[in-house]
């Protein structure tokens, strides 16, 4: 039998877990994430502005299928807004200094964030135009 292959890094011990207890652990990142995210300012005017938009989604919408649609574009935006915020402390993460690759990465993030609430607001102005008209 060979000796194990030093190089090779041992696995993360979330990796050996399996099941609920790795479902459970799961759980418990995403719930940090949320954390982290609620610390970035642009999270938490979104969320509180998800707050009133997804209850207003079931009088805006006129069946299951514009609720859903309607709900799911506020959803899209909190969605996109994490994983940028995930980018840049990424990025920050690698150092401080400005490098070209760096801006690249953050100004694409931003502006997923960008097309995703531009996205939300067309849904949401046409439903409006829609159920008070």
């Amino acid at each position: 039998m060979e000796p194990a292959d030093s190089s090779t890094p041992a696995p993360h011990p979330h990796k050996m877990r399996t099941g609920l207890n790795r479902l459970a652990h799961a759980f418990g990142y995403s719930l940090q994430g949320l954390g982290a995210g609620w610390n970035e300012k642009a999270f938490r005017l979104e969320t509180c502005l998800a707050a009133v938009l997804i209850p207003l989604a079931f009088w805006v919408g006129s069946n299951w299928l514009e609720t859903a649609m309607l709900a799911a574009t506020v959803m899209l935006v909190l969605i996109v807004e994490l994983l940028n915020s995930g980018i840049e402390a990424a990025i920050d993460r690698i150092g401080p200094e400005l490098h070209e690759l760096s801006k690249r990465a953050k100004d694409m993030g931003s502006a997923a964030v960008l097309l995703s609430l531009l996205l939300c607001g067309a849904v949401w102005a046409a439903a409006l135009y829609q159920r008070l008209n």
